[in-house]
């Protein structure tokens, strides 16, 4: 089989190229990778901030306050707490302001003091939110809290005009970045060890992963620092002190570990059509049978004109034509695939489109002659 493969490669390499950037993304195989990119360290995460805001200052691209009365409350309320009472049953027609969601990442260890970059988000009907500023804004966590304040210029990365009835947009115009536009006010306590010990957790589970793991940081140690309590987590003991704790992490993450074999896995994006396998995937020898099916209608209308003064009137008469096609279908061998090239080359050798390989992988999945999971997002 493999002899036959090396043989055949280099006749069908353009053909199989083509195919295979089409429709087919392979992962290739693994690798020696520093623990910092394959595992974490339980309670070192962030946080994910949001709050609610406003832009103002924009060329009459806000909101239309009558179709998102939202926007005119909150900034009556922003007024009244300024100092200004607007009358009773005043309707502000205001068109360069838009409310916004403001969302923010709180990294590990933020202090009070230190800058993050915001996003904000229109929620009303605002056209864009070029040339805006956001008013200072709280943005709270998970708990209510209010960890951050959000304020300043915001850069669109998008464009847009229009004139005439006609409109042109360039990109996002209702979304946009502040670029250190938060400033944290209160900080998130992260316990980076308790009673001497710490949890590696892998990002992929894997027993032969985590063994891999535990053997290599205690090897580069010299004693046994690690212990492997299931297919994800590592038991670290560290130092107690502060100092010798962040070296002693600081060496973890920089040990390199060959990650184990990772299980076979199809991923098939039935919105764009891409098809994506590990190199661990492999076929069982089937046979596939796989025809395009189509369905022309042509609509022929029927004018029926009335004799000379019969006092008829002219109608028009529907008329279809319906037809059926259906492309030829015959069975070929897939041979049994020990390779992900093996593999490769048996799909690419159906000669089927990516959106019939994804129907064609998930009947050999059905069949059992796919020995992957097949993963459909």
């Amino acid at each position: 089989m493999a002899s036959s493969v090396s043989r055949s490669w280099p006749r069908r390499a353009g053909v199989m190229l083509a195919a295979l950037l089409a429709s087919v993304v392979i992962v290739g195989s693994a690798q020696a990778a520093r623990l910092q990119d394959i595992a974490t360290l339980q309670g070192v995460r962030s946080n994910p901030l949001v709050g609610y805001g406003l832009i103002v200052g924009l060329g009459n691209t806000g909101d239309q306050t009558t179709q998102t009365p939202f926007t005119g409350q909150a900034l009556k309320n922003m007024l009244t707490q300024l100092g200004v009472t607007m009358p009773t049953g005043t309707n502000m027609q205001l068109k360069n302001v838009a409310a916004v969601m403001v969302t923010a990442s709180l990294p590990p260890f933020a202090g009070p003091g230190q800058e993050l970059d915001v996003t904000v988000s229109s929620i009303g009907n605002a056209k864009s939110l070029r040339g805006g500023t956001l008013l200072m804004t709280p943005l709270k966590g998970a708990d209510g809290q209010i960890y951050a304040l959000a304020q300043g210029n915001v850069l669109a990365p998008g464009i847009s005009a229009g004139a005439a009835g006609s409109s042109v947009q360039v990109n996002q115009t209702a979304a946009a970045r502040i670029p250190n536009g938060a400033v944290i006010e209160r900080t998130v306590p992260t316990e980076l060890a308790s009673n001497g010990k710490i949890e590696l957790e892998l990002k992929e589970a894997n027993f032969d992963t985590a063994l891999r793991a535990m053997n290599a940081v205690n090897q580069a140690f010299g004693r046994n620092v690690a212990s492997a309590r299931n297919s994800r987590t590592i038991t670290l003991q560290v130092p107690r002190d502060e100092s010798a704790k962040v070296a002693f992490l600081a060496r973890v993450q920089n040990i390199d570990v060959t990650p184990g074999r990772a299980r076979p896995r199809v991923v098939v994006n039935s919105r764009t059509g891409s098809v994506v396998m590990n190199t661990t995937v492999t076929l069982a020898q089937a046979a596939v049978a796989h025809g395009n099916l189509s369905v022309v209608i042509d609509s022929n209308p029927i004018v029926s004109q009335p004799n000379a003064l019969s006092g008829g009137q002219t109608a028009v008469v529907p008329n279809a034509d319906v037809t059926v096609q259906e492309g030829s279908g015959a069975l070929n061998m897939v041979r049994a695939s020990a390779t992900l090239r093996d593999v490769v080359n048996a799909l690419n050798q159906l000669g089927a489109t990516p959106t019939d390989l994804m129907a064609i992988l998930e009947a050999l999945k059905a069949a059992g002659a796919l020995n992957a999971d097949l993963e459909i997002i």
